[in-house]
């Protein structure tokens, strides 16, 4: 997977080596940021608000990939699924072993963050989280972020992307509703690819309208003022 800093890290290493063919000191490091500080979550419920329970979680494929993903079950399941497919299909693979893979549901109530809480209620991802972690200060290119942008228009205001979060996390998206939301139900049963339906299924991963496309860059721009 190649990001930006890794681009960009090599042309500056090229020209280090090119400037200072005859001296021993090294050109500084950059630092992708400090580990923010954790905080232990004691909630019974995560900070958007679904209940903590191991048993509603289910391990899920993620469509067209090797990877998989544990999930709570139905609504919140399809959404991120979405989310998964779509980046793994367009951004990055998920099942190369390279930046971090995906994570998902998970009992560590270690945070560095609130939002960070919702792995243990089964309504989290992150996506090469080892690319982009928490506070960390490595982008998307333009293209890629324009594709997030895409597909936060398929979940239509459910799902909530971390590089709009403070602190930043780029890998990471999460629901952003509650259990009993009707859009979430709604836009779940458009998603679910798992699911026979008989209506016209909203965009799955290699059959998806281009982002680039104007009716799609006013959604977007339209639902990033909305949550803004």
């Amino acid at each position: 997977m190649i990001t930006r800093r890794g681009l960009l890290g090599a042309a500056a290493g090229a020209g280090v080596l090119a400037l200072a063919q005859n001296t021993l000191t090294p050109a500084p490091a950059v630092a992708a940021g400090a580990d923010p500080d954790t905080t232990r979550w004691t909630g019974t419920r995560s900070a958007n608000g679904w209940p903590i329970d191991p048993d509603a979680t289910a391990v899920f494929p993620v469509e067209g990939s090797g990877a998989s993903a544990r999930l709570r079950g139905g609504a919140a399941a399809a959404v991120l699924l979405h989310v998964a497919r779509r980046w793994h299909y367009e951004i990055a693979a998920l099942d190369s072993g390279e930046g971090g893979g995906l994570t998902a549901y998970t009992t560590r109530r270690d945070i560095g963050a609130d939002f960070e809480s919702n792995h243990l209620s089964g309504t989290a991802v992150a996506l090469h989280p080892a690319a982009y972690p928490l506070a960390g200060s490595e982008g998307l290119w333009p293209h890629q972020e324009a594709i997030v942008r895409d597909i936060l228009v398929d979940c239509e205001g459910t799902v909530a992307w971390g590089g709009d979060l403070t602190p930043v996390k780029v890998s990471h998206f999460h629901v952003a509703v509650r259990p009993d939301d009707r859009t979430l139900a709604r836009v779940a049963a458009a998603l679910d690819t798992s699911r026979p339906t008989t209506a016209p299924r909203a965009q799955t991963a290699g059959t998806v309208a281009d982002p680039a496309a104007p009716a799609r860059r006013v959604k977007a721009r339209r639902l990033d003022r909305a949550l803004g």
